[in-house]
This record gives structure tokens, sequence and C-alpha cells, in this order.
């Protein structure tokens, strides 16, 4: 689609106009809003960073998370494509996104590589992938583009003309049903007064809808700060810290589920958590949170991520699923079942085929299971080398209280300590255990706190002694 591409719809705005009541729109504006839940998190904040200008908001420690992640050397990872997975993930909505009127993400079409050897003979159900370089089991490189036939059925994720949508200024969608009054409707938004406000034509193109995604995650009031304050945001989200205390599941505490430790070097007179030393399994774990994309987040934090607009959109799925194009789509929307392992994984992936063709140049991919000729579903390949890990082991690595990971060293251990002017003899280290759940922790205050890895593990460190090193 053209980054010159715009859509249009009506607001109403209250006669002070100061506030946006609410929009009707039809499926256009509801994908662009739809598509903000299939962003990875490092994809958001990669998208800020490059339109944002001189001074791009800061997403708690999700920033500092990827700038770290971007600056660490390659020979960190155990091959460049890891780290590029990692850098630029890939929704699993890449068809559905590559529809939208206006795609902030410039999402590509998908592409698709098979072995580099044509005489290869080994089954392509696991031997495609998404990333150029990656291994065949053959032991030669996947760098042969198989091109997708594609399908144009018209629209990203709604179906395209089905009827128009109200959204509210929190971002609630109700659809506009045949037989439900306009009380109705406002009612479902929580919409208590129109105040006799004025209906005024909106444009909206690739700008409007980055300011959108900003308001989205800043304002409690995303369509007005977008339509009528011009994208004038604080990038301030006035939190409650009592909602950054962990979750601790005590049934949680007796899974099987593997641990890790990890040695936190504490201030023994506050308790403070100053910075963490970490293997590799756990530096996997903190960079795969930025692969997850954000609706998932909130079906993980079980509705709640601390951004009601976001909450909201999710709620929304349930009121406008018999809009969708097909059922699946709204269940990958909100699937948390991949999410259950460290390192978290990428989401699910709609299926798709691999078709050989009489000769190497016509096999193709596709969506379609009767696209014609012999076919094989692909599974696609996953950490063959590292054995479920982008990070190599063994290596040891400093992360600090805003989760900005560096390699271990001990001159910049000890410059840390000076800089915060922290004696020696007030120093200790504790050793922690860290599952799943207290990474589901750090995640949720990662959102919101520039001391993610405090605010994750304070339970842990409340049950720790001071213990003299």
């Amino acid at each position: 689609m053209s980054s010159n591409a715009k859509f249009s719809f009506k607001v109403l705005i209250n006669k002070q106009k100061t506030k946006v009541l609410f929009a009707e729109a039809n499926n256009d504006f509801v994908d662009v809003l739809i598509s903000f839940l299939t962003l990875p998190l490092g994809r958001i904040v990669q998208v800020l960073e490059k339109h944002c200008g001189d001074k791009p908001p800061v997403i708690g420690s999700l920033t500092t998370l990827y700038k770290g992640l971007v600056n660490l050397d390659c020979s960190h990872f155990w091959t460049d494509v890891y780290k590029q997975m990692l850098i630029n993930p890939i929704t699993s909505f890449s068809d559905e996104c590559h529809k939208l009127k206006v795609d902030i993400n410039e999402t590509q079409p998908d592409r698709y590589f098979a072995c580099e050897d044509f005489s290869c003979d080994n089954s392509k159900m696991f031997n495609i992938s998404m990333y150029h370089g990656y291994t065949c089991n053959c032991g030669k490189s996947l760098t042969r583009e198989i091109r997708m036939r594609d399908v144009n059925d018209g629209g990203a994720f709604i179906v395209d003309g089905a009827a128009s949508f109200i959204i509210s200024d929190e971002l609630l969608i109700c659809p506009n049903e045949a037989g439900c009054s306009v009380i109705q409707i406002l009612s479902k938004l929580g919409i208590a007064d129109t105040d006799l406000g004025e209906i005024v034509n909106v444009t909206f193109g690739f700008n409007e809808v980055i300011n959108l995604l900003k308001a989205l995650l800043f304002s409690k009031t995303p369509l007005t700060d977008t339509i009528l304050n011009k994208g004038q945001i604080d990038y301030t989200w006035p939190f409650d810290p009592l909602n950054l205390l962990p979750k601790v599941d005590k049934k949680d505490a007796k899974n099987s589920c593997k641990k890790i430790d990890l040695k936190v070097i504490v201030q023994k007179s506050t308790n403070k958590l100053l910075f963490a030393q970490a293997n590799a399994n756990f530096i996997n774990s903190l960079f795969s949170l930025l692969t997850i994309p954000l609706g998932e987040v909130v079906c993980l934090m079980d509705g709640s991520s601390l951004f009601p607009n976001i909450d909201n959109l999710i709620k929304s799925m349930d009121r406008i699923e018999w809009y969708f194009k097909s059922y699946s789509t709204k269940t990958r929307l909100i699937d948390i079942s991949k999410y259950n392992t460290l390192p978290f994984t990428e989401g699910e992936r709609p299926k798709v085929y691999f078709y050989e063709g009489e000769c190497p140049n016509s096999d193709f991919m596709s969506f379609s299971n009767n696209a014609g000729g012999p076919r094989e579903e692909v599974y696609f390949c996953n950490f063959k080398r590292g054995k479920g890990s982008y990070v190599k082991r063994p290596g040891t690595y400093m992360v600090n209280d805003d989760l900005s990971v560096t390699p271990l060293c001990m001159l910049s251990s000890l410059s840390s300590l000076n800089a915060l002017r922290i004696p020696f003899s007030d120093v200790t280290e504790l050793v922690v255990n860290v599952g799943p759940e207290e990474v589901l922790n750090i995640l949720k205050a990662s959102l919101v706190s520039k001391s993610a890895l405090s605010n994750g593990l304070s339970h842990l460190l409340m049950k720790q002694p001071k213990t003299e090193q």
C-alpha cells in the first residue's frame, strides 16, 4: 500500500470542541486498530524511534532493552540471523497487515526460503524459513526464495464493506448493527451524553496513524489527542505503583518448570536491586519478550496490561467477532498457548503449504491447501543451532534495572557502583530463582517502569536475608 494512502471517517465532538465523543468508521479504520495488536513489542519501539523525530517516546524499560539488543555484537549470537529475528520480529499477521489501507509497520509480503541446493531431498516440511540464510538439515543455506501465490480476498482483518463501526474515545469498538438503536450502541460503549455536538469529517494518513499509536500507549483519550490535539501527547503514563506488585501464583511455585538462577547485586541499606549478572538463558528470556505481539501481552496479563486502551481493543474482539474474515484470525490475535516456556516463542502462524512444481523454479507457497499439485504443510524451522536460544552459551551478561544488557565486565560493574556512589560495604550478592511467572512480572513492569528488573523481582528480594559477601 502506498505511503500516501489515506482513509476517512466521521467523528462527533462536543460543543466546546475539546473532546471526541465517538467515531463512525468502516473496516479500514477498524483494521488499523486491530493491526496495533499484532505488532511485536520490539517492532513498536523501532517504529516510534524511526518516525517520532529527535525525541521519540520511551516505553518503560522496553526501549532500553531493545537498544541493548541492537548494540550487542553479533558474535554473542549463534548466527546473525538470530539477532535479526529479534531486531526485526516478523508478525504472524504479515499477510493481513500487507492489505491495510495505512500500514505504519511498513509490512512487506512474507518471503520464504528453501535450500540453495536444488537437488536437496530433505522434506520441505521442516526446511523452509522466513529468514534468509537459515541452515537446512543438509547443512547448506536456505537462500532460494520460493514465491507466494497471493490470494487477494479484500480487506485485512475485517470483511471488506461488511458494516460500519462505532469507536469510543477510549477505543472500544461496537458494530453499527441493524436492529440496534443509537442509544443501545452508545450505552454499550459507555457514552452517556452526546452533548449535541458537531459531526466532523476526518482523514487519516501515515502520520495520523503514528500519532494514534502513541496515543494508544500514553493517552487516556486517544481519539481526542490524535484528532483535536494533533498528536500532542504527554509521554508519562500515570500508573498506580501498586499495579506493579508482582503476581505470585502459589500453584506455579510448585511447578516443575525449570527455573533460572540469577545473581542480583543489591544495596543492603535499601534492599534496592542495582543490577544483575545473568547467563545466556536469562538473556534469551528477556530478548524474547520483544517478539511478543501487543495483543497477546494483554492476554498474558489476564486482560489488564496497564494500558486501558489496549485492554479495550481486546475486549472489543468478542463484539466484532462475526465480522472477521475468519474465526481463526480472532483466535490467533488472543492465543497465548505458545507463551508458556522460556524463552517465549513466536505466536501461532496461519497454515501455509509448499507446492512442488514440475521444474525447480516453479515451486510456490500458498495459504490454500488446494492450490494444485503435491503439497506439504510447512512447520517453520526454529533454532537448529543453540537448541532453543538466540544468544550463545556459555556467556555472562550485566542486566541493569532498566533491562539494558551488556557483556559482563568487571570494570563496568565497578564503574556502575562508583557512578551510584555506593560503597562496597553496602553491597551484597543474592541468588534468586526466576521462572516464567517472574519473567511475566518483568514484562508487565517493562511496559511502564524504567526499573523493570527490581519491580518484577521485588517479591524475591523481600524474601531474601541480607547476607555479607
